[in-house]
């Protein structure tokens, strides 16, 4: 099947780059907490899985559109139920036991909410990148300064800094 020579002029249009961009600086803003706890998985890792997501997201749109729509066998979901396996693959790569003790969980979860806000970004719901970014961002922070004022748990010694 022969695809649309003009589909490229649409990848350059103000809609795709608002799209991409919006869920790069999601990621990013979303990267930056990582970051700054010195994890791995920090701005660059946010960043791009972000883009990559809506990239992706945009693409599986635009081709379920370009092959005929709901008269194609074109899923788009399909897409983002791959997105999500892949990215839970590597989230999951992402967690270390260790002597009992589980590090880098909650990493892991803010890789695959940074997939999901690019996805989001990637079909134009802007509204819920902005709601689910700000949610996340206040777990994190607000979280955290609760977490370090409740008393230890009896098993550990300290709670997570």
């Amino acid at each position: 099947m022969l695809l649309n020579d003009a589909l490229w002029w649409d990848a350059l249009s103000g809609e795709v780059l608002l799209r991409l961009g919006v869920a790069t600086l999601a990621g990013l803003l979303l990267g930056l907490d990582r970051e700054l706890k010195g994890y791995d998985a920090g701005l660059r890792t946010h960043g791009l899985v972000a883009l990559s997501a809506s990239l992706m997201t945009v693409v599986a749109v635009a081709l379920y559109h370009q092959l005929g729509g709901a008269e194609s066998s074109i899923d788009p979901l399909r897409v983002i139920e791959g997105m999500a396996a892949a990215i839970g693959i590597i989230a999951a790569g992402l967690i270390i036991v260790k002597g009992g003790e589980v590090r880098n969980l909650t990493t892991a979860a803010h890789i695959w909410l940074t997939a999901a806000i690019g996805i989001a970004s990637g079909a134009g719901y802007f509204a819920l990148v902005i709601i689910a970014a700000g949610l996340a961002l206040v777990l994190l922070v607000l979280l955290r300064f609760v977490e370090r004022r409740l008393p230890a748990p009896e098993d550990s010694d300290a709670r997570p800094r």
